[in-house]
Formats: structure tokens, sequence, C-alpha cells
């Protein structure tokens, strides 16, 4: 298969191969198609489930706060950056 790209995604993925973050275009590619894949599926990765489950359990706890709340500490907590 050939493909037929614009000029900026062809140096955006020999940028990513350049940087040693894929070992070849084609693994670049393969990996855009997976996340694209796993995005039209809703397929959340193991992180994101581990971190649902986790806010979870802490709620069942009673660990959680009100939305509120935690956006004055984040507010808070960002203007002082």
């Amino acid at each position: 298969m050939e493909l037929a790209l614009q000029p900026d995604i062809e140096r955006f993925i020999d940028d990513q191969v350049k940087a040693g973050r894929f070992p070849t275009p084609e693994a670049v590619i393969e990996a855009a198609i997976a996340e694209l894949r796993d995005a039209e599926n809703g397929a959340l990765d193991d992180e994101s489930v581990a971190a649902i489950n986790e806010a979870e359990e802490q709620a069942d706890r009673g660990e959680g706060m009100e939305l509120d709340t935690f956006r004055a500490k984040i507010t808070t907590r960002f203007s002082e950056q």
C-alpha cells in the first residue's frame, strides 16, 4: 500500500522517528491507527481504568470532596505558579 501524505504529516512522522519514539515511519502510522481504533471502540487504556477504579474506591470510602472545593483548590494551586 502506498500513501500520499501532506508534507506536514510526513515531517511529523519523520520527527517521531528521529526523536526515537518509533523505530520506523510505519510504526508511527500503526500506533496512530491503533489509537483511532481504540477511541472509536471507547476503549480505555490500563492506566485510565486503574485511575477510575481508584477514584471509585476512594469515593466508596468517603474520601471524595465536593466539586466546588476541588475547583477552588485547583484554581489556587495554578494561580500560585
